[in-house]
């Protein structure tokens, strides 16, 4: 674990992965005041802390579980119908049903947000099904487009470019200012994607 200053009262914590990044916000959600505290792949940013040298001697307390996350479950129904879908079945060594069938079987867990507002990380892929990044990202992906990436899967929640390689489309908002709380797929939130049938927009 390696922690670093980051201005008068901020600390950012370098752990092994993004597993590691979500146990330890996890754990010192309630244990330390502060604004906030943000997991991302391999960091955690503990920020506004009310006593930055407290946090510091707090961390040695902290062991990670490795014990997925016990947050909401949100099945999205998913139709793979995407562009990348032949070439991710390529590289998998299946069929378009055949991705369908492996993703749905998989609990994903939103590790972290980035990139956009309501933008999660989905951890869980197994190494051997990373998916290289696209050499030359779109221009523009539609909102609610499915995609992987490394060994990460996502939900595009608003219409932006991408280097995701994607796999099909779901109609469920993943992102809506109008909730109470807007990001549908936050950091902890275990993820299913169901396969729907076609159709729909």
């Amino acid at each position: 674990m390696d922690v670093r200053s980051v201005g008068e009262r901020g600390l950012l914590v370098e752990v092994a992965d993004a597993v590691e990044a979500l146990d330890l916000a996890t754990w010192l959600r309630g244990r330390t005041p502060c604004a906030e505290v943000v997991p991302a792949a391999r960091t955690v940013l503990v920020d506004g802390a009310a006593d930055p040298a407290a946090v510091r001697r707090l961390l040695p307390d902290w062991t990670p579980s490795r014990r997925r996350p016990e947050g909401p479950l949100v099945e999205l129904p998913v139709v793979y119908d995407g562009a990348d879908l032949g070439r991710v079945a390529d590289l998998w060594g299946t069929d378009p049903a055949g991705v369908a069938r492996v993703l749905g079987e998989i609990e994903l867990v939103a590790a972290f947000s980035g990139f956009a507002p309501g933008f999660s990380y989905l951890a869980g892929l197994p190494p051997e099904l990373a998916v290289p990044r696209l050499e030359s990202p779109r221009p523009r992906v539609p909102a609610g487009a499915v995609a992987v990436a490394d060994t990460w899967c996502g939900v595009y929640p608003s219409a932006s470019p991408g280097g995701w390689s994607l796999l099909g489309r779901t109609d469920v908002v993943t992102w809506d200012q109008a909730r109470e709380r807007p990001a549908l797929l936050a950091p902890g939130t275990r993820v299913r994607l169901r396969p729907a049938e076609a159709g729909g927009r």
